[in-house]
């Protein structure tokens, strides 16, 4: 258990599939004692994950209980954390499919926020993201091309001057990350989406809201349609 399970790591792995498969069903109360038993781990180790799992409605603490375990409705569906539990769990391609959902009400508009913005320094960035995905897309180097891909969109959520859309920078690079990391990318890139990630930035440095806010839904609806196509209960 700890912090690690945000990013997927090592820690809290064996809890994460007990709770995506239902070994650890709704209304499981559980002990501390009971966590390190369980999970081989320190007081201290379970202390900071029960209160990251509580901060994101996992668990909840009830007097002369323990620890008891919340329905999935009710954790964050915004957390980057459960988001990432979702993803390596069964449930993969619907939560692709929510966020998908999700970044077409987000991205286009702080696309169009963005071009009427003068945000020079995250024009910048995005930029020179477009310019690694272009060098990295090629060449099948899905890694880096990833990282550069959330640098574009991180920068883009940045740029629409609007703390709400920027909050979403985690949530966008874990359903960019998750596409990747659970092989639901091409092999190489598609070239046209590096192209309309160009045309993006192009269109925010020249102001074209209209633009910027119709070629940022293609990019969402490509990359939509794609994982679509790969989910076998489409």
């Amino acid at each position: 258990m700890g912090h690690g399970e945000g990013a997927g790591g090592g820690q809290g792995v064996g809890e994460r599939a007990d709770l995506l498969s239902g070994d650890l069903g709704v209304g499981t109360a559980l002990s501390t004692e009971q966590l390190e038993a369980r999970y081989g781990v320190s007081r201290t180790v379970v202390r900071e994950a029960v209160k990251v799992l509580e901060s994101v409605g996992v668990l909840t603490a009830r007097r002369r209980v323990g620890l008891v375990v919340r329905p999935p409705q009710e954790w964050d569906a915004l957390s980057p954390l459960v988001v990432g539990w979702r993803l390596a769990g069964a449930d993969r391609h619907r939560q692709l499919a929510e966020i998908s959902e999700l970044r077409r009400g987000v991205e286009p508009v702080a696309a169009a926020l963005a071009a009427r913005r003068d945000e020079t320094e995250h024009l910048a960035r995005m930029r020179a993201a477009v310019e690694g995905m272009a060098a990295t897309g090629p060449a099948g180097d899905l890694r880096a091309y990833l990282a550069h891909d959330v640098d574009f969109h991180t920068a883009l959520l940045e740029a629409s001057g609007n703390r709400a859309l920027a909050s979403m920078d985690g949530l966008v690079a874990q359903a960019l990350a998750g596409r990747t990391e659970h092989d639901l990318m091409p092999a190489v890139p598609e070239p046209q989406a590096i192209r309309w990630h160009r045309e993006i930035a192009e269109a925010i440095a020249s102001g074209d809201a209209v633009r910027a806010e119709a070629t940022m839904r293609l990019v969402v609806d490509e990359a939509a349609d794609a994982m679509a196509q790969q989910d076998p209960a489409g």
